[in-house]
């Protein structure tokens, strides 16, 4: 079965056993550059005890990672965010201050501060990543037209601050390695074309760690992951592949309209 801690907890192995060092996305953007590396980055948008699981996984493997708190109850868990922290991780907000506030700008960089503060109460954060929200009509990286978070002391946003062109990125978004296709912001469209007609396209994690294993995987990557997918719990996982193919059908319906 695809999507499960044990499943995780291989790739993760594989990508180690591969020569890839884990480095957080802080420390990239502080200069860190290995020679081959990846950032795994987990947007921890619900079921935040299944992030304290991934992250158990990779602290015993001796892998780091960043994880993205959003503040609503279901992500924002003080207990879960320490404990992740206290195990060496990376914790940064998964912000969508727009869709908050309404599309009010002013508002929302108010609330960003605010949310901003309460999270560095947990960690230093330096880097902050947006929810892609996609039923919302606002687009939380809106708030950077107006705002620079730089002011705040963050030093990166991966939709900002990462050249795709020289790393390669994956996302279970959709819970699928492709799910690009019905994502309605979690993608990198100007180089998703080009990865495509070379070939570096998966659907499975299977298929990904094939690739690790064979060679064919850039050695720059960014893997996101959404933590409520991966559980070891068969009640959990069907329910979780049930209600992301409802949610399949919704983000593809809204691409069509746009």
């Amino acid at each position: 079965m695809d999507f499960t801690l044990n499943k995780y907890a291989e790739l993760v192995k594989t990508l180690i056993s591969s020569g890839y060092e884990t480095i957080t996305f802080e420390e990239y953007m502080n200069g860190s550059r290995p020679d081959k590396f990846v950032i795994l980055r987990h947007d921890v948008d619900l079921k935040a005890n299944n992030s304290l699981q991934t992250a158990k996984i990779e602290h015993s493997q001796g892998a780091k990672a960043v994880y993205y708190f959003r503040v609503i109850p279901e992500s924002n868990q003080p207990e879960i965010i320490k404990g992740i922290a206290d195990l060496g991780h990376e914790i940064g907000y998964h912000y969508e201050d727009m869709s908050i506030c309404n599309g009010d700008t002013d508002k929302a960089y108010t609330h960003f501060k605010n949310q901003l503060e309460y999270f560095r109460t947990f960690y230093p954060v330096k880097t902050i990543c947006m929810h892609g929200a996609p039923t919302s009509k606002y687009d939380g990286k809106d708030l950077w037209k107006k705002y620079d978070y730089k002011e705040s002391g963050i030093i990166g946003e991966p939709y900002f601050d990462i050249d795709f062109g020289t790393m390669f990125y994956l996302t279970d978004t959709g819970r699928m390695w492709d799910g690009y296709k019905v994502s309605v912001r979690d993608k990198i469209p100007e180089y998703q074309d080009i990865w495509t007609r070379e070939g570096l396209v998966y659907h499975t994690t299977d298929q990904v760690i094939a690739a690790i294993k064979e060679g064919t995987l850039p050695k720059r990557l960014m893997i996101t992951t959404h933590p409520q997918r991966w559980t070891n719990s068969k009640p959990q996982w069907f329910k979780e592949l049930t209600l992301q193919t409802a949610k399949n059908v919704i983000k593809f319906a809204l691409l069509k309209l746009k």
